[in-house]
């Protein structure tokens, strides 16, 4: 359990939800699994917001211009958000660990199926509304994608 978490989350949905400890050694190679299909167009990104606790980058999500396909998924999904977690030492930060072990952060890139519900907030309620990509995150080079990002967080100081 997170340092944060004194007890497991009890968030109705079924089996498919966060935290989870991913244990490589239980890992199954599926060989029909296709690629997952990224296609994302930055001419989409709104805007940065701050909801109290965390900072959101919002997308265009009306049209299917950020999406992600293939995969295990049924359908094409819609990028609606990303956003991070990190903690407050470099030791433990990401929502998710892999054979137990934290990373420094996580980031989560949230997308809907817009293919069978007609808007996000309804898609939040179903099994299969959401498909969320996590990318942990480690201490190392200077990174120029991050670093725009980053530059651009002292504009959203309050909520």
């Amino acid at each position: 359990v997170h340092p944060l978490w004194q007890s497991p989350l009890t968030i109705p949905g079924g089996t498919r939800q966060s935290p989870i400890n991913i244990e490589w050694r239980d890992s199954v190679y599926d060989p029909f699994l296709k690629p997952l299909k990224i296609s994302y167009d930055p001419a989409t990104c709104l805007h940065i917001w701050n909801n109290g606790y965390s900072f959101l980058v919002e997308f265009d999500d009306s049209t299917d211009r950020s999406i992600i396909v293939g995969g295990p998924l049924e359908n094409q999904y819609r990028l609606k958000q990303f956003h991070f977690h990190w903690g407050a030492i470099n030791d433990w930060g990401s929502e998710h660990t892999v054979d137990s072990k934290f990373y420094p952060a996580e980031l989560h890139l949230v997308h809907w199926n817009a293919v069978v519900y007609p808007t996000f907030e309804e898609a939040v309620m179903e099994g299969n509304g959401l498909a969320v990509i996590g990318v942990f995150l480690k201490l190392g080079a200077h990174h120029e994608g991050l670093q725009t990002l980053v530059d651009a967080l002292p504009a959203v100081k309050h909520k």
